[in-house]
């Protein structure tokens, strides 16, 4: 019967920013070829596995793709991210819980996924990262105490961002 049919499916996520003085670890995303975030620089993390809290996910996720144990984390906000590609009427919503950390044990070790390299926080915005990125990175910084942020992108173009409710300009 004509028409599109709209792939839809919902992903549970963690995504951590390992602090360590006035730098982030970043994963350059640059290994796998079918990627969403290609060529972008964002934190670690990954897919919840069955039965795991957002913590198991976390410590899990960090120790595979960074080689590191974390010993002091926190979680920072709920992050709804929906995504449409013009191309073959993809949609997906993928609800992220981010983390920040400032302790951890072990050496960093080479990443399947890209390159893990320390970046000044200054220095962030120089990156090829989400535009939505950008704003919680704001937060971050402002020491927020918890956020909810939902971001909905079409391809790669940022067209809305809701803050606890409250739509921002963009």
């Amino acid at each position: 019967k004509g028409g599109c049919i709209l792939k839809e499916k919902s992903q549970l996520t963690t995504l951590c920013y390992i602090e360590n003085q006035e730098q982030y670890l970043m994963l350059h995303r640059v290994s796998k070829k079918n990627d969403v975030n290609k060529d972008k620089w964002i934190g670690v993390g990954g897919h919840f596995e069955a039965n795991e809290s957002p913590e198991e996910c976390l410590l899990r996720e960090v120790h595979e793709e960074t080689g590191l144990t974390l010993t002091s984390y926190r979680f920072r906000g709920l992050v709804t991210f929906h995504l449409e590609k013009t191309d073959g009427d993809f949609s997906e919503t993928e609800y992220m819980c981010l983390y920040t950390a400032d302790a951890y044990e072990g050496e960093i070790t080479e990443c399947e996924e890209g390159v893990l390299e320390w970046v000044d926080k200054k220095d962030l915005f120089r990156l090829n990262l989400w535009e939505g990125d950008k704003i919680f990175f704001r937060l971050l910084e402002e020491d927020r105490v918890f956020f909810s942020l939902k971001l909905s992108y079409v391809e790669d173009e940022l067209k809305e961002a809701v803050l606890d409710g409250r739509t921002l300009d963009l």
